[in-house]
């Protein structure tokens, strides 16, 4: 079971996994305790994905996009259109005057030949999981090290933060 909760200290909506089994939860971002029997709950449902999609929806009026929100079918849809936007590595490597193919051939020999296939999210969330105080400089500074560049790393914790699915509190992240 999942519910979409909210503080009543600063605003913020989190999910909320088996709120029947635990007395207690801490607020994501101001860091607040709140008996969970109090907690409103916004929406409750045993679906992960349908609990993240009701939270953006929230964040959305509460921002006042639901219009924008309302023109989008699924959330899933905005993370593919976020995949999708920009040009590829290929293209801007070849665009920077560089070929693609030694690039490529160079980071698999760089990479102990083991063609890692992880993407850059992918990449990130292991960032925030494997810091010991994963803020955003320890994240961003493990993502480069692993071949993702700064800006992207910060553009992706963003994102991640927007789904639901990283929560930031006093400038430290964690999965949720």
């Amino acid at each position: 079971m999942y519910a979409v909760v909210g503080c009543n200290e600063c605003g913020n909506l989190w999910l909320l996994r088996d709120p029947e089994t635990s007395e207690s939860a801490r607020c994501s971002r101001c860091g607040k305790t709140h008996r969970t029997a109090k907690l409103k709950r916004f929406f409750e449902s045993d679906d992960r994905a349908a609990a993240r999609e009701a939270r953006a929806a929230l964040l959305a009026k509460k921002h006042g996009d639901s219009e924008a929100f309302a023109d989008v079918e699924h959330v899933s849809e905005l993370e593919r259109a976020v995949e999708d936007a920009g040009i590829d590595d290929r293209e801007y490597l070849e665009r920077s005057g560089l070929d693609a193919d030694e690039v490529f051939e160079a980071g698999t020999r760089v990479g102990g030949g083991s063609g890692s296939t992880r993407s850059r999210e992918e990449i990130v969330r292991d960032g925030v999981r494997e810091s010991d105080e994963p803020t955003e400089t320890a994240v961003v500074a493990y993502a480069t090290d692993h071949g993702v560049p700064a800006d992207a790393t910060r553009d992706i914790l963003d994102a991640l933060t927007r789904r639901g699915e990283l929560s930031e509190s006093r400038g430290r992240y964690r999965l949720l």
